[in-house]
């Protein structure tokens, strides 16, 4: 990565509907993928059927806009693609690219 600064990836999941093990699971999976890239991955209690991630700030994943819960896989594009474009994610891009 070429930034001095890394980036920071937040998680808000909803208490009331316990989604606190899909949002430790996509923390761990982000934290596998981006090992010494990222600065942090928080985990952010709330109520009301949130789940958000978000990098430094910016919403990349509201799960009522963008309709559900998102693959790993589409999540560590749409980080790859603003913290380092022409990074390899290896199988990840396989297989993006053979879809037609």
């Amino acid at each position: 990565m070429t930034q001095m600064r890394k980036p920071k990836i937040s998680i808000t999941y909803c208490t009331g509907c316990n989604w606190l093990l899909r949002a430790g699971w996509m923390a761990q999976e982000l934290l596998q993928t981006f090992t010494e890239d990222l600065a942090e991955v928080s985990l952010i209690p709330g109520y009301g059927g949130v789940y958000e991630i978000r990098l430094d700030g910016d919403l990349i994943w509201e799960r009522k806009r963008d309709g559900g819960f998102p693959e790993p896989k589409e999540i560590k594009r749409r980080i790859r693609d603003v913290i380092e474009p022409d990074r390899d994610l290896g199988h990840i891009d396989k297989h993006s690219e053979a879809k037609p």
